[in-house]
């Protein structure tokens, strides 16, 4: 796994921390990618750096920095872990930095799969019985039908061979679940995925990110994004509302010491460190983009998920039912801007 050292607001320190969890713990095969003298002194200190190899990059995409091809550092980390993923010198990408950077990069060095018009960031939130897949999360604000297509091949794909969810349900987000609501693009692309061999569920609502009715929801980038921390936002702001309610008397506090293994294991399931980053579908290539504040756990877990994503040979499936998407609405007549 090439993984970026410097990306992420909290510094090469946990990257360098997760890295070596990911080889202790799950047995897998880093390249830190950095500056070589800070890399190796966040290395000693984490105590690495078993199965660790250093590549040096000199350069640094800051998170707040613009990207575009014109500013691009050649040398930066970003870059130069992609290009050991073009190159097979890693078989996946992780970084905690600059998401556009990350997507930019990814795309202009690895290229997208054949069908694909634009990458899409997927994230994966817990539900009472599973987990959900939200995509595009923040790649794409501004959508065309064809893109919010392919979302939805890639997103159903995604589920299917890495989370191993026997044919996925994919919904569309909207203002409504009749068909009839909802913008133009809402309405077209539900046209389309209504006649394909998906298992289209229709239209879904904000309520039903949780619920268990659907395990793949498709959306534009904007929305996506906005979803995404909001859920994020609340799940934190409930944990410390529950926190303070149950210290505020002895009697709840007691209650509190008895149910403290119930209350921990709730956190795990809804702390976002524990599913590591969000997949870019679409590339040739693995590459993994882990939230900014990522902390060591959720570096480990993004290191494993791109090691999974790998593994799970999903490109050349996104390749296939994206070819058999397009036979579908060509042989029904359906156009897609």
């Amino acid at each position: 796994m090439a993984v970026d050292a410097i990306g992420g607001d909290h510094g090469p320190r946990v990257v360098a921390e997760g890295a070596v969890a990911a080889t202790r713990e799950l047995g897998l095969r880093v390249l830190l990618v950095g500056p070589d003298a800070i890399v190796a002194e966040e290395l000693r200190r984490a105590g690495g750096p078993a199965g660790i190899e250093i590549v040096d990059a000199p350069d640094a995409v800051g998170m707040g920095e613009k990207v575009t091809r014109a500013t691009l550092k050649k040398r930066s980390s970003i870059q130069v872990a992609v290009e050991k993923v073009r190159d097979g010198a890693a078989d996946a990408f992780f970084s905690a930095g600059n998401t556009a950077a990350c997507w930019t990069i990814a795309k202009m060095m690895l290229g997208t799969l054949e069908e694909v018009d634009r990458p899409a960031l997927a994230a994966v939130v817990p539900r009472p019985d599973g987990r959900t897949v939200l995509l595009d999360v923040g790649a794409n604000a501004n959508c065309k039908a064809r893109n919010l297509e392919e979302f939805a091949v890639m997103g159903r794909v995604y589920t299917s061979a890495v989370l191993h969810t026997p044919n996925p349900r994919v919904g569309l987000m909207s203002m409504g679940e009749e068909e009839t609501k909802g913008n133009e693009l809402t309405k077209e692309v539900h046209e389309v995925l209504k006649g394909s061999s998906l298992n289209f569920i229709g239209n879904v609502e904000g309520h039903d990110l949780f619920t268990g009715k659907v395990d793949v929801i498709v959306m534009d980038g904007f929305t996506g994004n906005v979803a995404l921390k909001a859920s994020e936002t609340l799940a934190e702001s409930i944990m410390h509302l529950i926190r303070d309610e149950l210290q505020a008397t002895p009697v709840r506090s007691l209650g509190a010491l008895l149910a403290r293994g119930a209350f921990r294991a709730v956190r795990r399931r809804i702390d976002p460190a524990e599913y590591g980053g969000a997949p870019l579908l679409g590339v040739k290539g693995c590459c993994v983009i882990g939230h900014g504040k990522s902390n060591a756990t959720a570096i480990k877990h993004g290191i494993r998920m791109a090691a999974e994503f790998f593994a799970s040979g999903v490109n050349a499936r996104i390749e296939a039912e994206l070819k058999a998407l397009g036979a579908a609405r060509e042989a029904s007549g359906v156009g897609s801007s």
